[in-house]
């Protein structure tokens, strides 16, 4: 009989209670379990042949994305490279002969990439995996022994965790939650858990990860999968809902990038019984219909549209929790990529870079591996027009949640003001050929311990206590043409600093808006040079906090910026007033033109698609590349400026029009400050980039 999903009994999405009746301590490899994995390895032993599923038929839908995260820490979500949707023809016949022809393709293209994803990535799992599981046509995972197989029962540990009622209109399941460990997690193995009807041992659902050694790329970070079965005919437990996830960083110098691909499947519309032709099945599993045919498929909408919204979140819940889970079921390391010592760079401007204070500057640095979380760091940079080191070393513990703790020692730079105005990589530029010097550094030694609470609330914390000695700086380069403005005041002074910093990444927010946000607050006991070494010094304390909202509305898109800052003490250090002037903070004033106590801002923009420009990239593919009108406007309110501040207390409005192009990744800005302020204008890569340039 054919029965359609929308109406079908499903494990997971149809109207039905759910109720644990069992929880307990993990028993490992007791009788009840022991027999409960008998039953399920039996059942797949038979295929379902004694049930009186002889085959079936189904349409398969999905989306196989492919994402690129940038930043040291990978702080903000992925960007969407490129998405295929693809409809597919799903047949079964017992005992184990299997046939997927894909039907229907087409893919969006934003920004430029030759990935060519592996043939079984196009297509469902079947039969929940066969006895040896691999994905990537064996260049991913690669000969692992499914726990749920004559092999699997003497190679991993089983536990009963849970058991859930599921209640339809007339019957009620009872799935037990059956917790999967290797025995030996040094060897290519899995570890997740697999959903068992207790009645007959089918499976209704797995979650797995795989142990380092199953691995076969040694860029994969991890790989994740969820197989999601529904009941058919109301006794048949057949694919409904399939998750993958495979990412991989960069192995070249520790680069922070990474690569996902995130495949989501719908199966529907499943026909038991059809007697389906032997030649159905002949050559080989995948298989797929010429160009013309796939172009005629009758998807619906546009791509974008239908992609799951959680695709393009830094994580997803259901993934997550199924890493979680399996470091929880073996030790972190045998999960771990394994690296021992590496060359390291945050960003392109930690190789080479220039700014007046050091002229062109060159490092790089090592990172070593100590295994159980444990990392050693070690950065240095030599400056060609100060002739002098700057180097930093650290050590610190870090859990699989994001929890850890740092200790690091400085003798190194760090920048005045809240946020960076430009790239690192447009400054070296602008400054080499211009005198164009959009940083204001000062000279930072000592000593930091710092602590990470991991993501509370959606808001990722972190802690630090630092024990510094601060100092200015002076001009020690010159450019191809202009001057360089003078070095940055920084006043001489010891210091304890305490400080606790908040980032929460780009989520959903009220109304629709997406929203992102940024917060610091910290107290300095300062104690100016000059001063008794023993002085007890004076307090400053600084809070700043920033928040970004976005909402898509049509073809457009709304963006603003709140931000607030201020500081308040006795003898506040210049270093520590709050700054704004350039292109992010202030456009149509000079850079760092604007300082007080306290700031207010807002900033409103509208983007408008304005076309898109075709363009063939050989290889990388064919696709359109938008150019995006940008108007904006923004109000800045200063109070109580310091006797160093030249800014006036008041209000301060910027007009101006900003233009993205190149797949947003170029910005070019054209502003106008509408008190003591100018015409500005600035061309820089979006700062989605700044975090490695």
């Amino acid at each position: 009989m054919t029965l359609r999903y929308p109406t079908a009994l499903c494990c997971a999405a149809m109207l039905l209670a759910v109720a644990p009746v069992y929880a307990g301590a993990q028993q490992w490899n007791n009788a009840p379990t022991m027999a409960l994995v008998n039953l399920a390895i039996g059942r797949r032993a038979v295929q379902l042949a004694d049930t009186g599923l002889t085959d079936y038929k189904a349409t398969a839908h999905g989306y196989l994305t492919f994402l690129a995260q940038v930043g040291e820490g990978f702080p903000d979500p992925p960007k969407v490279v490129r998405t295929d949707e693809l409809g597919v023809e799903v047949y079964w016949r017992a005992p184990s002969q299997s046939k997927q022809r894909i039907v229907g393709r087409r893919d969006t293209l934003l920004l430029p990439t030759d990935i060519n994803y592996h043939r079984d990535h196009l297509a469902i799992i079947q039969n929940n995996f066969p006895s040896i599981i691999r994905l990537g046509d064996g260049d991913e995972v690669q000969d692992v022994p499914h726990p749920l197989s004559a092999l699997g029962r003497d190679e991993y540990d089983f536990a009963i965790t849970d058991s859930l009622l599921i209640r339809t209109s007339d019957r009620v399941f009872d799935v037990v939650e059956v917790k999967v460990r290797p025995k030996n997690d040094r060897l290519p193995r899995a570890v997740g858990a697999v959903y068992l009807d207790r009645a007959n041992g089918s499976v209704v659902r797995m979650t797995f990860s795989f142990t380092r050694t199953a691995l076969k790329d040694p860029q994969l970070e991890d790989v994740s999968v969820i197989l999601e079965n529904g009941l058919v005919d109301g006794r048949f437990w057949l694919p409904r809902r399939q998750e993958i996830e495979i990412r991989r960083t960069g192995s070249w110098m520790d680069f922070p990038a990474r690569g996902i691909i995130r495949g989501r499947w719908e199966i529907c519309c499943v026909e038991t019984n059809q007697t389906i032709p032997a030649p159905v099945f002949n050559g080989p599993e995948i298989v797929q219909a010429p160009p013309e045919a796939l172009r005629t498929y009758p998807f619906k909408g546009a791509i974008l549209d239908g992609v799951p919204g959680d695709v393009k979140l830094s994580e997803n819940d259901d993934v997550r929790r199924v890493q979680d889970e399996a470091r929880e079921l073996v030790r972190a390391e045998a999960l771990a990529r394994t690296q021992a010592t590496v060359l390291s760079v945050r960003s392109l401007s930690d190789i080479v870079h220039m700014n007046r204070n050091e002229g062109i500057a060159v490092g790089t640095g090592v990172t070593r591996s100590f295994g159980n979380g444990v990392t050693g760091v070690i950065r240095a940079r030599f400056g060609t027009g100060d002739h002098a080191f700057k180097e930093s070393v650290s050590l610190g513990w870090q859990r699989a949640n994001g929890m850890g703790i740092t200790i690091s020692a400085r003798d190194d730079f760090r920048e005045a003001g809240d946020a960076p105005e430009v790239s690192g990589v447009r400054n070296s530029i602008a400054s080499q050929e211009f005198g164009s010097d959009f940083t204001d550094f000062y000279k930072v030694r000592g000593v930091t311990l710092g602590l990470d609470f991991g993501v509370v609330a959606g808001v990722r914390w972190r802690a630090k206590v630092e024990r510094e000695q601060q100092s200015a700086l002076a001009v020690h380069a010159t450019s191809a043409t202009g001057h360089f403005q003078p070095a940055f005041p920084a006043q001489s002074l010891r210091a304890w600093r305490y400080s606790l910093d908040g980032y929460r990444p780009p989520s959903p927010g009220p109304f629709g808006f997406s929203m992102q946000g940024t917060s610091e607050l910290r107290a300095s006991a300062v104690t100016v040079d000059g001063e008794a070494a023993n002085a007890p010094g004076h307090w400053v304390a600084r809070g700043a906090a920033e928040l970004t909202f976005e909402k898509p509305l049509g073809a457009d898109r709304l963006a603003m910026r709140t931000a607030a800052a201020g500081v308040v003490g006795p003898d506040v250090p210049y270093q520590e007033l709050i700054f704004l002037g350039g292109p992010v903070s202030a456009p149509g004033y000079d850079y760092h033109q604007l300082s007080a106590r306290a700031v207010v801002s807002e900033r409103i923009e509208w983007r408008h698609p304005l076309f898109a420009i075709p363009l063939s990239l050989g290889r990388y593919g064919h696709l359109r590349m938008p150019v995006t009108l940008a108007p904006f406007g923004q109000v800045i309110g200063t109070l109580s400026p310091s006797r160093n501040s030249v800014t006036p207390e008041g209000w301060f409005g910027t007009v101006g029009v900003g233009v993205l192009t190149v797949f947003d990744l170029i910005r070019i800005d054209v502003a106008r400050g509408l008190r003591n302020g100018r015409w500005t204008f600035s061309l820089d890569f979006s700062r989605d980039l700044w975090r490695i340039l």
